[in-house]
Formats: C-alpha cells, sequence, structure tokens
C-alpha cells in the first residue's frame, strides 16, 4: 500500500496551523490556492469589525525543521531563489513567508520587500524571520498595515487577482460558486468554493475553497459582492432539480393508486420566480446551501481589454 511521505504531511500541518493561526488568532480570512500560483501557498484577507474587507495578502507557507537550521540572532535566515523574490516583489499583492515548527506547532513570519530581503555575496537572497514574530493576535497590526493601501489600488488588485477566473469565463468555461450558510448560528462563518460546471451531471470540479466569515449580513447578499467583475445568477441544473423534488414532496398525493397534484408546478413556482439568489436546499434547519453561475459583465470584459493592452509590448503611439 503506497505510504504518505514525511514531507507531504508536514507540508499539509504546516498550511493547516497556518489557517488556524490566521481565522482563529487573527480573525481573519484564509484561502488555500491553488498550485499554479507560483511561490504563493494562500492568500489572507483582513476583516476588520466583522466587516470584509478586500484587503489581502499573499502567503508563501514552508514546513519543518529544515528551515530552521540556520539560526542566527534573533531568528532564523530564509533563502528564497532569484525567481522567487523576482515574483514576490513585482506581486500585485504583499507577501509574507510563514515558517512552521512542526515541534513547537508554531508559526513565524516575515514580509517579503526590498527592506527585508537582503542581497549575498553570492548573488541570492537572504530575510530574517524573527523569533519574536509568532502568527498570532500581536501580528494583526503589522500585517494589517501591510495590506492596506489606496482604496482605488486595492480595487485594481482585486480585479488582477481575479484575472485567472475572468479567463476561463472568456473561454467559455461555466464557473459555479457553491456557498453554505450557517442559518442558526451569529458567528457569521460558513464556506464558499468556486468549482468548473463540466455539464456531465455530476458535481462541479472544485477549484479552490475556503471558510467564510461575514459576521450579521445575508450570504445571499455579501457574496455577489466578492465578483464585482461578474454576474451571479441561479444554476439553473440545480435549481431546476431541487424545485421538482420539493414540488413533488409538497404538492403529490395519491388518491386510491392513482397520483395527483394539489397544483401546477408553474403555479407552484411562480413565488420563487424572479427571486436572485435563494438556497436550493436545507439541511436539518441548520444549513442553507447555495450555488451560483458567475458570467462576465461589463466591468470583467473591460478589464480584460486593458489587461491586455497594458501587457501589450508594442508601443501604441509614436512621436515624430
Amino acid at each position: 500500500m503506497p505510504q504518505r511521505r514525511p514531507s507531504a504531511r508536514v507540508g499539509s500541518a504546516g498550511v493547516t496551523h497556518t489557517a488556524l493561526a490566521v481565522q482563529d488568532e487573527l480573525g481573519w480570512l484564509f484561502r488555500e490556492q491553488p498550485t499554479e500560483d507560483f511561490g504563493i501557498d494562500a492568500h489572507t484577507e483582513v476583516v476588520d469589525a466583522d466587516n470584509v474587507t478586500g484587503r489581502l495578502l499573499a502567503l508563501q507557507i514552508k514546513s519543518g525543521q529544515s528551515w530552521f537550521r540556520e539560526a542566527t540572532l534573533g531568528g532564523w535566515w530564509y533563502r528564497p531563489d532569484k525567481d522567487h523574490v523576482a515574483y514576490w516583489l513585482d506581486h500585485s499583492l504583499p507577501v509574507a513567508v510563514v515558517l512552521y515548527d512542526d515541534v513547537k506547532k508554531t508559526c513565524f513570519w516575515q514580509l517579503i520587500s526590498r527592506d527585508t530581503l537582503q542581497q549575498t555575496k553570492t548573488g541570492g537572497w537572504k530575510v530574517l524571520v524573527p523569533n519574536t514574530q509568532v502568527l498570532d493576535r500581536t501580528a494583526s497590526g503589522p500585517l494589517k498595515a501591510a495590506a492596506d493601501g489606496d482604496p482605488y489600488e486595492l480595487r485594481l488588485r482585486e480585479l488582477r487577482l481575479a484575472k485567472p477566473w475572468m479567463d476561463m469565463l472568456a473561454r467559455g468555461t461555466r464557473l459555479v460558486v457553491d456557498f453554505e450558510e450557517w442559518v442558526n448560528k451569529s458567528s457569521g462563518r460558513g464556506k464558499i468554493a468556486i468549482g468548473i460546471d463540466h455539464e456531465d451531471g455530476k458535481d462541479p470540479e472544485q477549484l479552490v475553497a475556503w471558510n467564510f466569515f461575514i459576521g450579521l449580513r445575508m450570504y445571499a447578499d455579501v457574496v455577489p459582492l466578492m465578483f464585482a467583475w461578474a454576474d451571479c445568477s441561479l444554476h439553473e441544473e440545480t435549481y431546476e432539480q431541487a424545485d421538482l423534488e420539493n414540488y413533488e414532496d409538497e404538492c403529490m398525493f395519491w388518491d386510491e393508486g392513482d397520483r395527483f397534484y394539489r397544483e401546477s408546478f408553474e403555479d407552484w413556482s411562480a413565488a420563487t420566480r424572479g427571486e436572485r439568489i435563494r438556497p436550493y436546499a436545507n439541511g436539518a434547519g441548520e444549513v442553507d446551501f447555495f450555488r451560483v453561475e458567475l458570467t462576465l459583465n461589463e466591468l470583467g470584459k473591460a478589464f480584460l481589454i486593458v489587461d491586455n493592452f497594458a501587457n501589450t509590448k508594442v508601443r501604441q503611439f509614436t512621436t515624430s
């Protein structure tokens, strides 16, 4: 039987402990990133007084004792490779490295910037991760300050981060957002995931998922605001199937072996017709389940045009 490598176990534990520190200590959102995002393992979003702020940090997470071997006065040297350094310095988000000590079960952090990076004599790079910078409540102030920025830049940053999803929609991929709302809880905690509908009758292929925290606001109102570049509509196939099942449960009855309905499906479904976002199912009266489909709106289409222009190397205007 294949066995899991110890390095994989430690790496997974590092992500898990970082997520717990971000969510429980800072009270922020943690979103593990797909492996395609070079040198970035997760994003964390600042939550301020139950308000999701849109201010984000990118995290590179390193786990295990090998990252603590180069001890120095006040902490440990972390030596990233040149490609990662160039990528991080040009990243649309502030980047922090997190070192997870799997013996002490503790995460230490440091921001990656031109101030914290030091070039070595051999042309490489190193950064000091202080032993005083534990990823707990004490990290809230400096990390929040790093995530803060001009509102104009923050909005552009959000669009740049969402560009992979926009590209998929522009290519014709059907993207859906699944989210769960604990309707009898006041914490506002829930889950959200983005996936691909392959139109094969199966559940969407999950691409990324994260825990969600919005306080006392309604998920149906807040989730669409996370996708300013797309319109959110009920996922047609999911809601058609759910409505038919609910109609059968509520309106069908048997009389002397014959099946009858108290009203037509059209009349029964009129009450929900026109509702923009509503749950398609509920679990034990505790959790509402939603599934919406994303389609590029005018903002998303315009951003792709502007982004393509900004990435064109040919000069658009010349002067004589």
